[in-house]
């Protein structure tokens, strides 16, 4: 506009480039598995524990705070990443990494679309302006969707054969254990869990920021800010099921599938 300030440069060419590589790179890694993801999981945990800790320095007062902030981080960021190495062991705990992915992935389009097209009520302004209760809808929704894609999925018998391909495993257990999850009711139940912990793991990097001063948990990724701002959903919805394996269902963390998976 003439006499006005200049346009502010769009950074989608550079987001959708970055995100391209992210998921190259972490799709790559997953396929590999073995010592490739579980170095793969190290380094994003080191990266984003690095930035909690960034945020913490940011907000907490006095060395007992910021220690106590800091063994906080070791420990949510520390079991979530167990429970993604654990998962990869298994052909089972395989399919459902790839559920949980694509659950947190499609729970943020969800939100996203249906917070701009409805918009209303906000969540809590105070920590996150831009989240609405109706984009929280639009993230089960989203997260119910993935869930009936990818668990119908179990209903094939060549899906189930090219996920044994990834890991050992039995196809029988696999078909058997997880076609219910093409199930609408299961879905929905599923996605509604799913969606809110991913939703409650925005707001809680939200809050820290916001303590913190700081729009990004850090500069590492172009457009996308740090490797908390992108795992942060998807480190609540680990923790929280693997609290749930651990506390409710007796689960050892790396039994039943080693946390270092034989490679291909």
């Amino acid at each position: 506009m003439a006499g006005g300030e200049p346009a502010k440069k769009s950074d989608l060419g550079v987001r959708t480039l970055s995100a391209v590589v992210m998921l190259a790179v972490a799709g790559t890694a997953l396929w590999l598995g073995g010592w490739w993801w579980a170095a793969f999981v190290v380094v994003v945990s080191v990266g984003v524990y690095r930035e909690w800790n960034a945020l913490v320095r940011g907000f907490a007062n006095g060395t007992a705070s910021r220690l106590r902030w800091m063994l906080g981080g070791a420990v949510y960021i520390g079991f979530a990443m167990l429970v993604l190495m654990h998962l990869r062991g298994t052909l089972p705990g395989t399919f459902v990494l790839l559920l949980i992915v694509a659950g947190v992935i499609c729970t943020d389009i969800g939100a996203y679309f249906a917070g701009r097209a409805i918009g209303g009520p906000k969540i809590a302004p105070a920590i996150s302006p831009s989240k609405t209760w109706a984009g929280l809808g639009g993230g089960v929704i989203g997260a119910t969707v993935a869930i009936i894609v990818v668990g119908g999925m179990a209903a094939s018998p060549q899906v189930a054969r090219f996920l044994t391909a990834l890991v050992s495993g039995s196809h029988d257990t696999y078909f058997v254990v997880f076609h219910s999850f093409g199930d609408w009711a299961m879905a929905l139940m599923l996605g509604t869990a799913l969606a809110v912990s991913a939703q409650a793991g925005d707001f809680f990097e939200s809050w820290m920021k916001r303590r913190a001063g700081v729009k990004d948990s850090g500069t590492l990724l172009p457009g996308h800010g740090g490797l908390f701002d992108r795992v942060d959903g998807l480190l609540a919805v680990c923790f929280t099921m693997g609290m749930v394996l651990v506390v409710i269902l007796g689960v050892t963390i790396g039994s039943g599938g080693s946390l270092l998976p034989t490679p291909l």
